[in-house]
């Protein structure tokens, strides 16, 4: 199972990180054991002292597919969820002014938590669906769909090129405005439009 993340893909957090506004798709992996599900929590970890969310968009591929037209990426997945991409910024920021990769700061262990999924049939437009994330009650992200930059059947389309995908790989489709720090203690709630899909707590 892959676990692949779209980053700057809404113009006002690439803005936000004064980060250039892509061209093309900027994305990046993430490691299995960076999942976490079922209600655990997240445990800060000590090689960091900047941990960010970023409230995405989460597509669970159900088919087998290289290549894939955008105009068929429809077909490759049935399920829309919410997950977090937990960032260690500080890291992530001496990767970048060192030209090195990210994945020091994007795919150590818990930094994926995963929420439930919903059909893609209660949606009437995958290009506008809200989600956002509350801390401690209050709304810190509010994001849709139709504010990316590149939308979801063209991001299946694009990492299609370059990788096979497989029943269960995951992708992250970036994160809108609004990201920042995370602290002990803080109890983390995402919800696509009304619905609570993911709940954790940070220990």
């Amino acid at each position: 199972m892959k676990i692949l993340c779209i980053g700057r893909n809404y113009i006002d957090h690439a803005k936000e990180l004064n980060n250039p506004v892509p061209a093309t798709p900027v994305f990046f992996g993430k490691a299995e054991n960076a999942i976490l599900q079922n209600g655990k929590a997240f445990y800060y970890p000590n090689f960091s002292k900047d941990i960010h969310y970023e409230t995405e968009i989460v597509v669970k591929i159900n088919r087998l597919g290289k290549n894939i037209e955008t105009q068929f990426a429809n077909r490759y997945y049935e399920e829309i969820g919410i997950g977090i991409d937990f960032t260690a910024r500080d890291l992530q920021n001496i990767a970048k002014k060192k030209g090195l990769p990210w994945e020091i700061a994007k795919a150590f262990d818990g930094s994926a938590p995963l929420g439930d999924f919903l059909p893609k049939s209660e949606f009437s437009d995958i290009k506008n669906i809200n989600f956002s994330l509350d801390i401690n009650g209050k709304t810190v992200q509010k994001g849709n769909t139709a504010d990316m930059i590149f939308d979801i059947d063209y991001i299946i389309s694009y990492l299609s090129q370059f990788y096979t995908l497989k029943i269960g790989d995951l992708i992250f489709t970036g994160t809108p405005v609004g990201v920042g720090p995370i602290k002990i203690g803080d109890k983390m709630i995402a919800k696509i439009e009304d619905k609570v899909l993911l709940e954790i707590d940070v220990k």
